[in-house]
């Protein structure tokens, strides 16, 4: 569909967050007994092809080392678990007379090993997760052996396991419930790409531009070089790995944006591969000393998992193929 001439809120960007902050602001609305408020939410690409939501290895773990992570994840540990509830508010992604949702959630605990260098760090950041309310397990590598048999402890000095709401599940259908859930709210979408702002500054250059306003977003229709202005309120940036580029667009004065926002596109490379001796069921998300990780991918001996570059490797994030070199030199040898 063409976007509307006007909304209150546009969302630029449909991924997970960008669906979800569309979907909450509905509920909020329906709680506050006030309607008619017009979201907007736009997507370059529906079909997703290079979007971080359904590219990424769709883990949920309560194991982070700042409070607001911790807390943000155990309240989506909870919302997920009731995620098919019809509330006459709309509080969950349940739409009546619509088939269920099943995310595939795969409950295993993270596992993350640490070095002796970095065991305090360690031990501290899970006492920050206990204070949050996180049931996390410090592990001995004499614990970790007996738990885990397969592993290599060596230069291991302790572990941490999440005990509860850690795991994997599937992305795409959780999109899809947002998005789903979300238009039945009333949101509206379209396919588009917001190339640039108009905003109540005339001049870019004066005092004035420190408290601009946007006025209207200039939605580029697909294929084309017509755009459509949008009238709008307020603008949310959900644009993921390129929500720092959204805030160089035509429109907006130089003075909204700066610092820039440091945000940046990261090329990662995900891999698959068959271990059929490998470990079973009870195969945790293991994270590695050298940030190497992996996790079960279904029940027939298939992995899934990767490891970041140093920072003076970064490969080039506008190019999505796969090096499968980096398997096999730099990946593969550190999980064997």
């Amino acid at each position: 569909p063409r976007p509307p001439d006007e909304a209150d809120v546009v969302v630029v960007g449909g991924g997970v967050v960008g669906w979800s902050v569309a979907y909450w602001l509905k509920v909020l609305e329906g709680s506050f007994r006030r309607h008619g408020m017009k979201v907007l939410v736009v997507e370059r690409d529906p079909t997703y092809s290079r979007a971080s939501t359904v590219l990424s290895v769709g883990g949920i773990r309560q194991q982070f080392s700042l409070p607001e992570n911790i807390q943000m994840s155990r309240f989506s540990a909870s919302f997920l678990r009731d995620i098919n509830v019809c509330g006459a508010g709309g509080e969950h992604l349940g739409v009546p007379n619509e088939p269920p949702i099943d995310i595939q959630f795969q409950p295993s605990g993270y596992l993350f090993l640490a070095s002796p260098e970095d065991a305090a760090k360690l031990e501290a950041t899970v006492q920050l997760q206990r204070g949050e309310g996180a049931q996390v397990a410090l592990l001995s590598p004499t614990q970790l052996k007996e738990k885990f048999p397969w592993i290599n402890t060596e230069d291991v000095a302790v572990a941490s396991y999440g005990l509860e709401d850690e795991g994997w599940f599937d992305p795409w259908t959780l999109l899809n419930a947002f998005r789903r859930k979300a238009t039945s709210l009333g949101v509206h979408n379209c396919h588009g790409e917001v190339r640039a702002f108009v905003t109540t500054a005339n001049d870019p250059t004066s005092s004035a531009a420190e408290s601009a306003r946007i006025k209207y977003v200039h939605i580029y229709m697909p294929d084309s070089l017509e755009y459509q202005p949008v009238a709008c309120s307020i603008v949310v940036n959900a644009a993921g790995a390129w929500a720092g580029k959204l805030l160089e667009a035509d429109g907006l004065p130089r003075k909204l944006c700066q610092p820039p926002l440091p945000i940046q596109p990261r090329k990662r490379y995900v891999f698959c591969w068959h271990c059929p001796d490998g470990p079973g069921l009870s195969c945790p998300f293991l994270v590695d000393t050298s940030g190497a990780y992996f996790r079960r991918e279904g029940i027939a001996g298939n992995y899934l998992g990767g490891m970041s570059p140093p920072e003076e490797e970064e490969p080039d994030p506008s190019d999505l193929s796969v090096d499968h070199d980096y398997f096999q030199e730099q990946l593969w040898p550190r999980l064997a």
